[in-house]
């Protein structure tokens, strides 16, 4: 349940980028990638592995 959850706030989080470079929203991109970023390290922190970037774990996604 918890990997999930978590892979469906990481495919949100995505979106949410996606949304934001696409609308020239900065702020919205720098959250995102940090969202992102902080998803990837709490999986791993729980052995949870998740599909993802080095850019994406670096928070440059």
């Amino acid at each position: 349940m918890f990997e999930d959850e978590l892979r469906a706030q990481l495919a949100q989080a995505r979106k949410d980028l996606a949304e934001a470079r696409a609308d020239g929203d900065l702020d919205g991109v720098q959250a995102s990638q940090g969202r992102i970023s902080g998803l990837i390290r709490l999986a791993i922190t729980h052995g949870i592995t998740l599909p993802h970037t080095p850019e994406e774990e670096r928070g440059e996604a």
